[in-house]
């Protein structure tokens, strides 16, 4: 395992003893001397043994050196050396003699693992100090800090601490999860979006700590789910749309932007209710929440969590809406009841008010997807109160997520969904047959709409889509952002997460972005990096307004390195400093244009097409290599590269192409060709549960990105394009049989390194049979060598 800790507060000597002292590894009583010092911090490490004779034992259990246990070496008065503490570190930090690392080769082992040192005399108590402190504040092989680990053992439990506690710049698991107080509110939105003629009241889960019935007021971490009451599996499968249709010739047109763009209608609303009576405890409870485990983690350590579904879910008012203006605000609502500015009621009937009197006003939102997507809308409103967002494998704009360049594409893994399909399928007020029962016909209509405004049949951009389009508003976000994005997430595509990051480069806010090579995937329980600790470090700071340099310490850009397990680097931008062209020959990629054509046909032999509508790795792969694909798609590759290259931003191809029919579709993948491990996209379990998030709480599964069995290929980025949607996605350009035009089309960003003795390749196609619609039609598209190129970013 390597270490890769980017949350860590490098502290004075002076900051480091008086925080050791707070929690008590340090007294008057201190040993002066370095050796007997050492041994006082180990013991009081050993959280689990209560005795001196215990204590020798277990560290008999420790090799100080090649030749001696550490009891031994304790017994034989021998004086602590800086091989001796981190060989000893190494093992606390739970890697293995003879596996991770060997006492002979323990400099070289420490490089490889990447630990925090010291350097300095260990003969000096002042060195035993300064390095115990790091030592502390240092990651295990499984994933938490090493003092993180101490208190999942119960190192605070007797202590007399202030709550909440902050040691390195982070808030401690000092809490009792065991008293966690768990209710229900119903916070009044300013929507009415079932038309009953009352304001909506949206179910709100809390979780906060039993010490706030003391009095102390914390912050709130606000992960705004419309899965967390539950999903129609069956209605969303139901709805699911036939890809095995053929791409249908447009209409031209001179739509422009102004045409379409959305502009909101003021609609009046009906009163606020009348308040009844007030109440500082809700009547209503839950037993388990739809958990997210990176609130768990911070539940332990003083922050409250709440899950809002928001409308059209399981005990909540309205009807669900997938991403449109109302779902939006009613995830804003939720904010401002936890900031003191809009009301919440203990049930839906007795209109009876209850305030977050234990809230501090303070809120940040977590989550993945479409839980990250509306951490992101709900920033674009600037709402008073929310200091922070942590969006993971969000959607910024859903035009590209249902859609592309005016074509209907499939998010990775889901052909056939679109915005109404999910919108049914996260309706959990379904569920409540009595409550469904009143707003079953109005939803049914609202569908209906919806399948014609989203338009499957053109897939242009319209008024539908620039409503779900954050991007126009990113300006307006004032909290600070971390954006977290997978570069192999073709779910939630990169291209995402790159265009809000270009969007907030201009907006005076603090913005960080983590970039790793997953899918779509969390990364708080990856061991490699500290996002646990760099998370930490921010909230302590956003929300608790710790003085630990946050914003300062955490890199603009850290982003997961493709060609080796377990390394993380930071990036000034995610934009290459200079561009390589190369041009398009028959069969290479090469430098300099070369006259000629190329053609091949998108349909496919009937059995081959049902094969690959049946199993899309078959097909991704044979789209590669020399086979059953050869004569349906363009392939080229690069000479091998004699030096390594980064590739850094944004791909683009330009495309002198030709459709046989007056309707067509290019797909355009970016390729990595060589013999080669690398990075499986999705994570390894390595330990099951063994990742404890506090003190007798919860567990998560211990993951890794692993190198996997050597490949001959792997894409690298991709891109779609129909034909007739070549100026913008609004607008429907005229294509006549034969007619050769020019496409500029941007792949999808990505940070990767290509060592040397690879060959990049880049493949061109029609139908593409996970994104597209597939009609296996008669279509031949013949490309222009002479006038098509690739651009690479590069640095």
């Amino acid at each position: 395992m390597k270490l890769n800790q980017f949350g860590l507060q490098q502290v004075s000597l002076e900051t480091a003893k008086k925080e050791l002292t707070t929690i008590g590894f340090l007294n008057t009583t201190s040993s002066e001397n370095a050796t007997g010092l050492y041994f006082e911090l180990l013991q009081k490490s050993f959280v689990l043994v209560q005795d001196e004779g215990g204590f020798i034992a277990k560290i008999g259990n420790y090799l100080a050196t090649g030749a001696s246990d550490l009891a031994s070496f304790y017994h034989n008065k021998e004086v602590i050396t800086r091989e001796v503490f981190y060989t000893v570190a190494l093992q606390l930090l739970e890697f293995e003699v003879g596996i991770d690392f060997k006492p002979e080769t323990l400099e070289a082992d420490l490089k490889k693992i990447n630990l925090p040192q010291v350097s300095g005399d260990f003969s000096q108590s002042d060195t035993i100090i300064e390095a115990w402190y790091l030592l502390l504040n240092s990651h295990t092989k499984n994933g938490l800090a090493l003092i993180d680990k101490l208190a999942n053992l119960g190192f605070y439990r007797n202590k007399q601490l202030e709550k909440p506690f902050f040691f390195n710049g982070k808030a401690q698991a000092v809490f009792e999860t065991e008293k966690i107080v768990r209710e229900v509110v119903y916070v009044e939105a300013p929507l009415d979006t079932d038309n009953d003629g009352k304001r909506d009241l949206l179910k709100l889960e809390i979780l906060r700590p039993g010490e706030t019935e003391r009095g102390l007021q914390v912050p709130t971490l606000f992960t705004a789910s419309p899965y967390s009451q539950g999903v129609n599996g069956p209605a969303g499968e139901a709805l699911t749309y036939d890809v095995n249709v053929p791409l249908e010739r447009k209409e031209p047109t001179e739509t422009k932007y102004e045409d379409i763009q959305y502009r909101p209608v003021e609609n009046k609303l009906p009163a606020e209710r009348e308040v009844a009576g007030s109440a500082t405890h809700a009547t209503e409870t839950f037993v388990k929440e739809n958990n997210h485990t990176l609130n768990d983690f911070f539940l332990a350590r003083g922050f409250a969590v709440v899950y809002g579904a928001g409308i059209g879910t399981k005990d909540s008012d309205g009807i669900q809406t997938c991403g449109s203006v109302e779902q939006t605000t009613a995830m804003v609502a939720y904010i401002e009841w936890l900031a003191g500015n809009r009301r919440a009621f203990t049930n839906r009937k007795d209109n009876i008010e209850i305030k977050a009197w234990w809230s501090n006003g303070k809120v940040a939102m977590t989550g993945k997807s479409y839980l990250g997507t509306l951490a992101t809308a709900c920033a674009t409103r600037g709402v008073e109160g929310l200091e922070t967002i942590i969006s993971e494998a969000a959607i910024s704009n859903w035009y590209q997520y249902y859609r592309d360049n005016g074509l209907v594409i499939a998010p990775g893994g889901f052909p056939g969904e679109d915005a109404d399909v999910l919108a049914i399928e996260t309706f959990s007020k379904m569920q409540n047959a009595g409550d469904y029962l009143h707003s079953k016909a109005f939803f049914e209509d609202y569908l209906t709409q919806m399948a014609q405004w989203q338009d499957r049949k053109t897939g242009n951009y319209n008024t539908f889509w620039d409503e779900r389009n954050y991007l126009p508003f990113i300006k307006d976000i004032k909290c600070d952002v971390v954006m977290v994005h997978g570069l192999n997430d073709w779910n939630v595509k990169p291209r995402q997460v790159a265009d809000l990051w270009d969007a907030l480069k201009d907006v005076p806010i603090a913005k960080k972005l983590i970039l790793h090579q997953g899918q779509h995937i969390y990364i708080n329980n990856v061991p490699s990096i500290d996002f646990h600790d760099m998370m930490n470090l921010w909230l302590s700071h956003k929300l608790y307004n710790v003085d630990n340099n946050a914003k300062e310490i955490l890199p603009d850009i850290v982003y997961q390195v493709n060609t080796d397990a377990e390394t993380w680097e930071t990036a000034e931008d995610w934009k290459g400093s200079e561009t390589t062209t190369l041009y398009f020959g028959e069969k290479e990629l090469i430098s300099e244009p070369q006259s000629g054509m190329f053609s091949f046909k998108d349909q496919l032999p009937e059995e081959q097409f049902k094969q690959y509508t049946k199993n899309i790795d078959q097909w991704e792969k044979e789209l590669k290599e020399a086979g059953p694909m050869d004569g349906h798609r363009y392939l080229a590759k690069s000479a091998v590269l004699t030096e390594d290259i980064f590739l850094n931003g944004r791909p683009k191809v330009t495309i002198k192409v030709a459709s046989s029919q007056d309707l067509g579709m290019l797909s355009v993948e970016l390729i990595d060709f060589g013999d080669a491990k690398r990075l499986k996209p999705v994570p390894d379990v390595l330990m099951p549960k063994g990742l404890q998030l506090g003190y007798n709480w919860r567990e998560d599964n211990v993951v890794e990105l692993k190198l996997g069995a050597k490949t001959p290929h792997k894409l690298i980025s991709r891109g779609h394009i129909n034909l007739q949607n070549r100026e913008n996605p609004w607008k429907v350009s005229d294509l006549k049989a034969g007619e050769f035009v020019e496409i500029e089309l941007e792949l999808h960003p990505t940070m990767y390194h290509l060592p040397k003795g690879r060959q990049i390749g880049l493949a061109v196609y029609g139908t593409d049979f996970e994104k597209t619609v597939r009609g296996n039609q008669d279509i031949e598209y013949t490309l222009d060598l002479a006038e098509s190129q690739l651009d690479l970013p590069i640095g």
